[in-house]
């Protein structure tokens, strides 16, 4: 068995850097539109065999070194009993939650009950995979998951989520702690269901002070990774993370992944040798010429060192990326040969 990012977040030794990215599988690529073209996204990631089948385009296609299961982070909330859109425009939650009644006609489902697809999903991956590589379970972080609730899709001022923050602290307590419940009941059932690792993405944390953070965030991740606890490798991810990086060291997770804007051998000082680091290369240079992609990928693999590294992007990859610079990518760090 592959089992190289397994090592890498537990900081065990490796031959060499294992790499994937975050959205490996999508629009990128050439298979992924082709069964789009057939079947809604929702609907997608409710069919176990075509969500299986996307799931693993990326490992036989450009060889990445994990499988993350198909899927989309709303799919618990649509469970909790909100209505979900999912659009190629992105979520829209047409009936946002603003206030306690709201929260209170919430349920914290059984995911083996109400999302059992995931479960099967996860499965069918296993059994297909048979140990080539490991199998990557994830779900949205209650900030980020409360921030669509709360927006009604994406935002970029987050003035509903935080004026109900700074306003009635105590509605939005409510809504994130029935959140952190069901994550963590959403994220155990992937762990029995064949996940070997889980990453939590917290997306939308980073547009938080620190303080906010620790206040908001913080406590929710780490009710759920406490509630995971040493079962399977637990990664965190925060998108604009520099500022309360330190914070998240203290969320419980083994591994960081880390967007681009932070040099990674800063991010390492600050966090010190106990906690391994994902990431962090700018998506959008997959967007351009080979050469400047590659160097940047050699500095990030030589501020990393050869341990307790995951080689992946800063974000998700970007449905324009050449699927011949997703490789040379992907093999690039497969070949790349740390000097001591």
């Amino acid at each position: 068995m592959n089992d190289r990012l397994i090592r890498a977040c537990n900081r065990e030794s490796v031959d060499r850097t294992p790499v994937w990215m975050m959205r490996q599988a999508g629009r990128y690529l050439k298979e992924y539109r082709d069964i789009r073209k057939k079947v809604g996204f929702l609907d997608l990631c409710k069919d176990t065999d075509l969500a299986a089948e996307v799931s693993l385009q990326p490992h036989r296609i450009v060889g990445v070194d994990a499988v993350i299961f198909f899927s989309d982070i709303l799919i618990p909330v649509e469970a909790m009993g909100l209505h979900v859109e999912l659009t190629d425009k992105g979520p829209e939650l047409p009936n946002p939650i603003r206030s306690q009644a709201d929260v209170d006609k919430l349920s914290v489902p059984d995911p083996a009950g109400t999302v059992p697809f995931v479960g099967s999903i996860l499965s069918k991956l296993r059994s297909e995979l048979k140990n080539e590589v490991p199998l990557i379970g994830f779900a949205g972080a209650p900030w980020t998951l409360a921030s669509y609730m709360i927006e009604g899709g994406g935002s970029k001022s987050f003035a509903e989520i935080k004026g109900m923050a700074f306003r009635e602290p105590r509605i939005l307590h409510d809504l994130l702690s029935k959140i952190a419940n069901t994550i963590s009941a959403y994220l155990l059932f992937q762990i029995e269901s064949g996940a070997q690792v889980v990453q939590l993405f917290d997306t939308w944390a980073g547009d938080l002070t620190r303080s906010d953070y620790e206040e908001f965030a913080l406590p929710y991740t780490q009710q759920i990774f406490q509630a995971i606890g040493n079962r399977v490798p637990r990664i965190l991810y925060i998108n604009g993370c520099s500022t309360i990086l330190e914070s998240m060291a203290r969320s419980g997770a083994e591994v960081l992944s880390i967007d681009w804007r932070i040099p990674i051998g800063e991010a390492r000082k600050r966090v010190g040798d106990k906690l391994a680091l994902q990431g962090n290369l700018d998506p959008c240079l997959l967007l351009g010429a080979k050469d400047r992609l590659l160097r940047n990928a050699a500095d990030i693999l030589k501020q990393a060192g050869p341990t307790g590294h995951i080689m992946n992007l800063g974000h998700g990859i970007l449905p324009p990326t050449p699927v011949d610079n997703a490789r040379a990518f992907i093999e690039f760090v497969k070949t790349y040969r740390h000097t001591q």
